[in-house]
Parts: structure tokens; sequence; C-alpha cells
């Protein structure tokens, strides 16, 4: 046989808690400080590319992106005239 566990009927008591100050929070200008301290410290552990390399490596995302736009500009171009010719049969 399982004992059983015996429950109190009274509630605890609550006891209202005062606060002791409006906010402990830091006012706004002192966040915005703070926060700009630590993103200009996480920006110095940032491991920067040589700006040889930056230049090259957006060159070739930009040559890629005229390529791409080049192969979809004659795909709408072959479309569109197979449509135009599909409309002069019907």
């Amino acid at each position: 046989m399982a004992e059983e566990k015996k429950i109190s009927a009274q509630a605890p008591e609550k006891t209202p808690e005062k606060k002791a100050k409006k906010s402990s929070k830091p006012g706004l200008f002192k966040r915005i400080g703070n926060f700009f301290k630590e993103y200009r410290s996480e920006l110095k552990k940032v491991t920067w590319y040589p700006l040889a390399r930056v230049i090259h490596d957006t060159g070739i995302v930009v040559v890629a992106l005229a390529i791409c736009g080049v192969i979809i500009g004659l795909l709408d171009l072959l479309f569109t005239q197979i449509i135009l010719l599909l409309g002069q049969i019907g």
C-alpha cells in the first residue's frame, strides 16, 4: 500500500513585496553608450580581409550577377517570342 501525502488545506500567505526603486536599469543614454562600447570592442576581434581581396571578390560577384542577368534576359526574350508565335497560330 502506498502512503498518501497529506495536503494542507491552508494556502501559503502572500506578503506584499515593495519595490525599493522605480527601476534598477541604467538610463537610456547610458545603455546606448554601453551598446556602442561593446560594439566597438567586438569589431576589434573581427579578422578583416585585405582591401585587394575584397575588391577582387566584389568584382567576381558583379561579373557573376551580370552573366546571370544576361542569361535571364535572353530566356525572357526567347519565351516572349515563343508566346507571340503561339498567339499567331491560334
